[in-house]
């Protein structure tokens, strides 16, 4: 067998042999594409080091035929330092351009739809060998393209690691006025220098005594460092390529005046936080497809942002990470990937951790909003190791389990007509309770008419968790042996929630013996951000003190925010308040307060249009009472800028009588004695 090693630089373009070159005596006639084949690893290898001294240890990953004979294929990233060939009939060119190489003949000039395609190598120096070794190879390379960026990660490597602290760019704060008003907090500052003895461990809240009122801010709150990575890594990419487009997979992170700042920088974004593609005129692509039936080239006037791309642009992911396949995109589209991949370490911890369940047996059970970017990335990750499905909350693990129980053992699926009893012998919804909870998936315990046959057990899991699985997921089969990971925004008790359900029904259905066993994890495979929940932790102790309001601030999708407002309604209904910024403060009776799209105002108010309802601070007795302190509970979420917090206090004080308030230098003074 022979082998053929396909080299990469750092824009994952393929290293190819210029149209008419001579492959060399000893190479295969198919071989004029693929510089680096010869009999065996050694001498590849050593056709290799003529052009690239450095690389990364070739990996094997498939076989294919070329020319008659079956080769060995491996794939090697070359040092960017020593990306400059040794002869000039050696090449790059990106992965779109040798496919439309492929598709042509070579007495065909390129066609319309490979116009402009991001290529380092002009398609006509490809077109005498793209119907035979190239037209073989890349169907098969599509599935491996994910892997090409990051050849020289180890497995327990992570693509990005936090900064030591001594190691932040804090200057990237404060180019201008704009940003050190959003993002600079002298009080912040302050508040953390005495209260944080340890980024990963809460302590009791810091009060600022203004007279008037008493502000409680937890000891954590605001930027986590997942967030601060992704923003640094956001600014100084800009500063230093002021000439070349700057790109953003999705938003950098769910706050609006981040994301704002940076657009005003120059920073584009590809897509929504939805996945959602903008058009190159900047606007939002329609649902449907916007390529020309008859010719399938994109119309100029609905062209994306993605089809623009070219491999002197640069695209960031965000913290949330990116599902493979947009990785790919990039990848095919030659771009570099891993030099602006910002993704956060403690989501790819989670990744890992889904890697090894799926390597064990396990299928991955997700804990996570489908709609989410991290938990688009997360499910993407995990289905190249296992099956895996999206859970949303208790509720849906509850249906999960009811079906479950209902499912017959594998290979003795009962026939379709047969109606299952989903009872949950574990404390889950009953059968009865099951359209209540799952979107319209018809109770088991309700009569269907005579000419229509109960729904089985699986046709119920493909109604209600309908795009939230991968392909062909058999409940009898893949509900085996099962593993938790989480969205690292979630609140932690519920993902603890969800596992305690799921081993007791395990133990119902299996003993309690083999509980342990079919539910997989253990505390070295811990996915929870810590992150989160010290934040999480720092504000319960803070909600345990006496308090009048609490104000939660952060981004309208930003998740780990909506989880800081959930803990402070549990604790004060209507006295909890989740807005954006100041601006949401009109006066202290009259309030922007936020739901989530999913959440109906729950308490009576003027209404408001974008699902923002008008509340006041407090009672209008309390507002009046001249010898008590207001007491307010302040946060941000881990998207919230520092500066955006400050603002927050600064704006309640000025609908307070100046003469009841102590000046902002004299709380100061008392946080930096």
């Amino acid at each position: 067998m022979q082998t053929t090693i396909l080299a990469f630089n750092a824009n994952n373009q393929l290293a190819i042999r210029r149209a008419g070159a001579s492959a060399g005596v000893s190479a295969p006639a198919n071989a004029a594409a693929l510089p680096f084949t010869a009999p065996d690893l050694p001498a590849a290898l050593a056709q290799l080091e003529t052009h690239f001294k450095t690389h990364t240890a070739p990996v094997p990953c498939f076989t294919f035929p070329l020319d008659g004979n079956e080769t060995q294929v491996y794939l090697a990233q070359v040092s960017p330092d020593d990306a400059a060939p040794a002869a000039p009939e050696i090449q790059f060119a990106s992965i779109d351009t040798l496919v439309g190489a492929s598709l042509a003949t070579p007495s065909v000039a390129p066609s319309a739809a490979n116009q402009g395609v991001a290529s380092d190598a002009p398609t006509s120096a490809l077109q005498p060998f793209s119907l035979s070794a190239l037209s073989a190879l890349l169907p098969r390379l599509a599935p491996h393209l994910i892997d090409i960026p990051y050849l020289h990660l180890g497995e327990n490597d992570f693509i990005y690691k936090f900064r030591p602290d001594k190691e932040r760019n804090r200057l990237i704060y404060q180019p201008d006025a704009a940003a050190r008003a959003l993002y600079q907090s002298r009080l912040c500052a302050a508040i953390k220098t005495l209260a944080r003895a340890s980024e990963r461990t809460a302590a009791a809240p810091v009060t600022l005594d203004f007279g008037a009122v008493r502000y409680l801010i937890p000891s954590h709150f605001g930027f986590c460092l997942g967030v601060k990575n992704a923003i640094e890594r956001a600014y100084e990419t800009l500063a230093e390529n002021p000439d070349r487009r700057v790109f953003m997979l999705s938003e950098l992170i769910h706050n609006p005046y981040v994301n704002e700042d940076l657009r005003r920088r120059g920073l584009r974004y590809l897509q929504t936080d939805k996945g959602v593609p903008i058009l190159a005129t900047g606007l939002r692509t329609p649902a449907s497809d916007t390529r020309s039936p008859e010719s399938g080239v994109q119309s100029p006037a609905t062209a994306t942002l993605w089809d623009t791309l070219t491999p002197d642009d640069i695209v960031i992911i965000p913290a949330f990470g990116a599902t493979d396949e947009d990785k790919r995109r990039l990848v095919r589209k030659g771009l570099p990937v891993v030099q602006y991949d910002a993704t956060c370490m403690l989501v790819e911890k989670v990744w890992k951790a889904a890697r090894a369940f799926g390597r064990e047996g396990y299928t991955i059970i997700i804990h996570g909003k489908h709609e989410h970017e991290e938990t688009k990335a997360t499910f993407s990750n995990a289905r190249r190791h296992a099956p895996a499905l999206i859970v949303r909350n208790l509720a849906e693990a509850r249906l999960l389990t009811d079906i479950m129980h209902a499912a017959p053992p594998p290979q003795t699926q009962a026939p379709a007509a047969a109606a299952p009893v989903l009872s949950s012998p574990v404390g889950g919804v009953h059968a009865a309770a099951l359209s209540s909870c799952s979107r319209g998936v018809h109770a088991a315990s309700a009569s269907p008419p005579a000419s229509t046959p109960a729904p089985t057990p699986q046709q119920l899991f493909d109604r209600h968790f309908a795009g939230r699985h991968t392909p062909n997921f058999d409940i009898a089969r893949d509900l085996q042996r099962i593993a938790v990971v989480n969205q690292t925004t979630l609140l932690m008790n519920e993902t603890l929630d969800i596992i305690e359900h799921l081993r007791s029904a395990y133990a119902a259905k299996y003993g309690p013996a083999e509980a342990d066993a079919r539910v997989g994890g253990n505390a070295r495979r811990d996915t929870l951000c810590y992150a989160t929940q010290v934040n999480q932790d720092a504000l319960s102790r803070a909600l345990a003190e006496p308090l009048d309001a609490a104000i939660v601030i952060g981004g309208k999708n930003s998740s780990n925010t909506y989880q800081l407002y959930r803990l402070c309604e549990q604790r004060l209904g209507p006295r909890a308040f989740f807005i954006q910024s100041e601006e949401n403060i009109r006066t202290l009776d009259a309030i922007e307060h936020y739901h989530f799209p999913a959440h109906a105002p729950r308490h009576e108010s003027a209404a408001l249009s974008d699902n923002t309802e008008l509340k006041p601070l407090a009672t209008p007795a309390r507002l009046a009472e001249k010898n008590t302190p207001l007491r307010l509970l302040i946060t941000g979420g881990a998207s919230c800028p520092d500066g955006i917090i400050q603002q927050v206090i600064t704006r309640i004080n000025s609908h307070l009588p100046p003469a009841t308030l102590r000046p902002i230098e004299s709380i100061l003074a008392d946080l930096e004695k």
